[in-house]
C-alpha cells in the first residue's frame, strides 16, 4: 500500500511478538530499538499454534497503555506472514530479542526464511539486557499463580491484569 510506505529519510522497524503479556524486557527492546530507528511498529502477532492468556485485543490495549503515547511508536496487531506485514507497512528491519542460544537457533532459521521471502528486510537481533535474561511469560504466569508480585518484571498495569487473570484464588 503506497499510502503506508515510509518516507525516504525515515527508518521504520517492526518489533513483532506475542506480548502475552508485555514485559520490562520487551520495553527495554522497544527503548533500544527507538535509539536506532525513527519509527517502531510494535505488533502483536496472532499465534495460531497456541492460545494466549490474553486476547490479542487485550495485549494491544496493554501495550498502548504502556508505550502508545510515545512519539515514533505505533502499536498494532497482525496475522499471516510477518514478511507480508513488514512489506505492507514499509518496514526496512525486524527487531528480534534473544535471551539464549535456543532463541537464536529458532530466530536464525526464521530470519533466513524471511530474507528469502522478502530480500529487502533486515533482521536485527538484540540481546536481552542482563536483568531480563531469565524473564519469560510462562515463568511470570507461574509466579503469579503462586502469589508472587511480578512488578519488577512487568509494568504495574500488566502485573494487575496478570493477577486478575491467573492469580491464585
Amino acid at each position: 500500500m503506497a499510502g503506508q510506505q515510509q518516507d525516504k529519510g525515515r527508518r521504520l522497524a517492526l518489533f513483532p511478538a506475542s506480548f502475552d503479556p508485555v514485559t520490562n524486557g520487551h520495553l527495554d527492546l522497544i527503548d533500544r530499538g527507538m535509539a536506532v530507528f525513527d519509527e517502531l511498529v510494535v505488533a502483536v502477532a496472532h499465534n495460531i499454534t497456541k492460545a494466549g492468556t490474553f486476547t490479542v485485543e487485550e495485549r494491544v490495549e496493554m501495550l498502548e497503555g504502556v508505550v502508545g503515547n510515545r512519539p515514533g511508536i505505533r502499536v498494532t496487531s497482525f496475522d499471516g506472514l510477518l514478511v507480508d506485514y513488514a512489506r505492507r507497512i514499509g518496514a526496512s528491519a525486524v527487531i528480534r530479542g534473544l535471551r539464549a542460544v535456543s532463541d537464536f537457533e529458532y530466530e536464525f532459521e526464521m530470519a533466513l526464511m524471511n530474507r528469502h521471502l522478502y530480500p529487502e528486510i533486515e533482521t536485527l537481533f538484540m540481546m536481552t539486557s542482563q536483568q531480563f535474561f531469565y524473564v519469560s511469560s510462562s515463568r511470570l504466569k507461574e509466579l503469579v499463580r503462586f502469589g508472587t508480585n511480578v512488578e519488577e518484571f512487568v509494568p504495574p498495569v500488566v502485573a494487575a491484569r496478570l493477577k486478575e487473570r491467573v492469580g491464585s484464588a
